[in-house]
């Protein structure tokens, strides 16, 4: 491969997408790479491939964006204006599910199979898609996928688009067209073929985010998504927008920290770790400079929260970063985004850009001495990239596989500085903690679950959508609220990640403590509901084949344990056991254990969780076939 990419030449639209990202080149171009593939190695590496290799994704994406896939000659490209060896170069390229390396047509609809679009009409859809079309084109790499047709739209399979709430979902990717992309949800077989034949998305399916609370004085959270206009920085400060930050302003870096920490505002991401304690490691150490993420690549099959937030309130997100990078001496920001939120990044890169032009970012913020500024940096295709030092080694321009700690990303995190890693929701709350301080905060709750949470009801459910509830309100009282099918079967908690419950077992308060007497977890908040028409060993297989999937492939317990896992599975489905049901369940067993306990990160540690609920809990693969 690195003599071909050594050999082809990029067309003049691969060079323009390029260097639009990168800058015009210092020298301009000869035609084609100037080093030979025997003397790369002098020509590639050194401080030139560190100080620029953070642009390689953005400007492979670039590529994609423009032309539709990656081509040699763009490839090698890139590769030249960076100083970076091909064989990484393409590594990286194809670690990504949404960069295609090997030819794609312009248009694709990226159609969401998960399981919180399966059972809700996804199926009717494809249906129609390969009546329209033919099948689904394959990810990478297919013989027959070099014989489409650039200019002939296609289909294509896809993890949760983080449109649960609104199933079925798709994505429309249009090369020839960047404003045509859509994530479109309550997809119907008829809008289905219309865009396969070529036509516009309609009015985008998330132009007026809403949630099934709006209007509500108990919320916090959602209090101004669907009542505030999320484009104008004029509607927000009239909201109470940016009083917040004059307060930490007032209150300086050391009294923001004292009210979080008052707050016992623990992570909304899943770990739930104590957010006071890790800004205050930040904030202490001596190297420089201070790095702050916001964590919102958000992939966890039934969540969208996040999106929600971003779309809703996205100056609130600008504003809470702000508090944050304040308060732990951060001068630079990213958002590692979803790249399959397209609304989300063109509402947050408006808030980003209004709030700069009023002198909220950048130079001297309020007149004070202090300086911050934000950056938008879209993933590609990897749930892997929602673990944070995998999210580092992405923005880094790398394959997303995790780091081995210690050391931590306080001390160490992107680009080897101390680094603040958030999630939006977490972020989201620090607003109200410094508005009206920790101990009013840590009053909303339980004693050791403070504050209000995000819930994503999604599935049987009468009214889908994020649910803000005080910690401690009950797993069942909420399913009432959201109309939960009186046929229910069982709640996935937790997301694919989480834990399977029996609808008789959800009367129990929805805390971190109470989760634990539960033996399950909130997780990212996803409460997916599945009723007596749906098929759970259909839903268990989805989720072992999205582990298999996602998996990195760095660590051998979680690339080889999600594969024997999905085997498994399937085996006892199928009725075709080896060596009857109970080996295969010891099997099962054997292999969560050393997933749990020898996995780098939380993604091979927590892929046996739902299986084994199911299995234990529900009772599934008891009796053949599915």
């Amino acid at each position: 491969m690195d003599i071909r990419l050594l050999q082809a030449v990029p067309s003049d639209t691969e060079r323009a997408a390029v260097d639009a990202v990168l800058g015009a080149p210092a020298s301009g171009w000869d035609g084609g790479v100037r080093v030979n593939a025997r003397d790369s190695h002098l020509a590639y590496g050194g401080r030139a491939m560190r100080e620029r290799r953070h642009e390689l994704v953005p400007a492979l994406q670039a590529l994609q964006a423009r032309v539709g896939w990656i081509s040699e000659g763009g490839l090698g490209y890139v590769c030249e204006r960076l100083q970076v060896p091909p064989a990484e170069a393409w590594g990286v390229a194809t670690f990504y599910a949404l960069l295609a390396t090997s030819p794609r047509p312009r248009r694709m609809l990226h159609v969401c199979d998960d399981v919180g679009c399966r059972d809700n009409g996804g199926r009717e859809v494809e249906a129609a898609l390969v009546a329209a079309g033919g099948p689904a084109v394959a990810h990478e790499p297919s013989g027959t996928h070099m014989q489409l047709d650039a200019n002939t739209p296609a289909w294509m399979h896809s993890p949760c688009l983080g449109l649960c709430d609104q199933a079925p979902a798709v994505l429309v990717t249009d090369a020839g067209d960047p404003a045509v992309e859509r994530l479109i949800g309550r997809v119907t077989a008829d809008v289905a073929r219309a865009l396969l034949a070529g036509a516009a998305p309609g009015a985008d399916a998330l132009a007026n985010t809403v949630v099934p609370q709006v209007g509500d004085p108990s919320l916090v959270l959602l209090q101004r998504v669907g009542v505030v206009d999320p484009t104008s920085l004029t509607a927000y400060r009239n909201a109470g927008g940016y009083a917040a930050l004059g307060r930490a302003l007032q209150l300086g870096a050391e009294g923001v920290i004292a009210e979080v920490t008052a707050s016992r505002l623990v992570g909304r991401g899943g770990a739930a770790f104590p957010t006071g304690r890790k800004w205050e490691a930040v904030r202490t150490q001596r190297a420089t400079p201070h790095y702050l993420i916001c964590n919102a690549d958000e992939s966890e099959p039934g969540t969208f929260k996040d999106r929600v937030l971003l779309t809703g309130d996205p100056f609130a997100i600008v504003e809470a970063m702000t508090i944050a990078a304040f308060a732990t001496g951060c001068e630079h920001g990213f958002v590692y985004l979803r790249a399959e939120y397209p609304l989300a990044n063109e509402r947050l890169q408006g808030a980003i850009t209004q709030a700069r032009a009023a002198g909220l970012l950048g130079e001297n913020i309020l007149g004070q001495p202090f300086r911050f500024d934000i950056e938008i940096r879209r993933g590609a295709g990897a749930y892997i990239c929602g673990e944070e030092t995998a999210l580092f080694e992405s923005i880094e321009g790398k394959r997303g596989e995790p780091r081995s700690k210690p050391p931590f990303p306080v001390q160490s995190g992107v680009f080897g500085k101390p680094t603040l890693v958030n999630n939006v929701e977490t972020l989201a709350n620090v607003l109200p903690i410094v508005l009206h301080g920790g101990a009013a905060f840590a009053a909303i709750g339980t004693t050791q679950s403070t504050g209000t949470r995000l819930f994503c009801l999604s599935g049987a459910v009468e009214r889908p959508g994020v649910y803000e509830a005080p910690f401690g309100t009950s797993l069942k009282a909420l399913l009432k609220t959201a109309g939960a099918s009186p046929r229910m079967r069982a709640v996935l908690l937790g997301g694919a990640a989480g834990t399977f419950l029996p609808a008789a077992d959800t009367d129990f308060p929805l805390s971190l403590e109470g989760a634990r007497a539960a033996e399950t977890t909130l997780g990212s908040g996803v409460v997916m509901v599945f009723d007596d028409s749906q098929d759970l060993e259909a839903a268990v297989l989805r989720i072992a084949a999205f582990f298999r999937d996602e998996s990195c492939g760095q660590c051998v317990p979680c690339r080889v344990g999600t594969v024997r896992q999905e085997e498994a599975l399937h085996r006892l489905a199928r009725g075709k056991t080896r060596g009857g049901a109970e080996a295969e369940f010891a099997l099962l067993e054997e292999i969560g254990v050393a997933m749990r306990d020898a996995s780098i990160c939380g993604l091979g540690q927590t892929a046996y969780a739902a299986v084994e609920s199911a299995v234990k809990r529900l009772q599934l693969f008891q009796g053949g076939a599915v």
